[in-house]
C-alpha cells in the first residue's frame, strides 16, 4: 500500500491508498490506483493496525505517521469485514475464522493480535467454538493452496456470534 502523507496523517474511515499492489501467491496480481473501486473498511483496519503494532524501518515511528481511524469508524469498518467474512465469497473458511476471532480480541481487549494469538484466546474463552478455532488454525498452517475445508453451518454460527460481539461492542461506546 501507498499512502499519501497529508492523508495518513489524519484520522480516516477512507481506502484513502494511492497504490494498492498485490503480488500474493493466491490472489491476482494487481496494480490499482484507485481507491474509490475498493471496499473502505479493509485499508481503515490495516491502518488501525500499523498505527497500534506497526514497526518502522526508517524514519519516525509508524504511530507519528499512521493516524488511526475515529473509534466509530473502526468498529464500523470491523462491522463490515465480518459480513463480508459471514458471505463468505473469497475467502478461505480458516481465514474467515481467524479474522472473526483478532476482531473479538480487539473488542474485548482494544489491542490487534496476530491471528494465531487471537485464536488461542478465544479458543481458551470460548469452550463451545474451541474446536472450530483449533481446527481453523491447523488449516491456516497449510499451504494456502491446500487448506482444510471447515463445517460450513459451525462457521456461520461463530461468525454470526462473532457480529454481535462487535455489535455489543459498537453499542456499549455509543458507535
Amino acid at each position: 500500500m501507498v499512502y499519501g502523507t497529508d492523508f495518513l496523517s489524519r484520522p480516516s474511515a477512507a481506502a484513502g491508498y494511492l497504490l494498492n499492489l498485490n503480488t500474493g501467491p493466491l490472489l491476482p496480481n494487481r496494480a490499482d490506483f484507485d481507491a474509490a473501486r475498493s471496499p473502505a473498511f479493509w485499508y481503515a483496519i490495516d491502518r488501525s493496525v500499523a498505527h497500534r503494532t506497526g514497526l518502522s524501518l526508517s524514519g519516525r515511528p509508524a504511530r507519528e505517521v499512521i493516524a488511526a481511524p475515529e473509534h466509530r469508524d473502526l468498529l464500523a469498518a470491523i462491522r463490515a469485514s465480518v459480513r463480508e467474512h459471514s458471505d463468505g465469497e473469497g475467502h478461505l473458511a480458516d481465514n474467515r475464522v481467524l479474522n472473526g476471532c483478532r476482531s473479538v480480541v480487539f473488542c474485548r481487549t482494544g489491542r490487534w493480535m496476530a491471528k494465531r494469538g487471537a485464536a488461542r484466546e478465544v479458543a481458551l474463552a470460548e469452550e463451545d467454538f474451541r474446536p472450530l478455532v483449533e481446527a481453523a488454525v491447523r488449516s491456516f498452517e497449510r499451504p494456502r493452496s491446500s487448506a482444510v475445508p471447515l463445517p460450513a453451518a459451525a462457521v456461520r454460527t461463530f461468525l454470526t456470534w462473532v457480529q454481535e460481539r462487535v455489535d455489543q461492542t459498537a453499542r456499549e461506546s455509543g458507535a
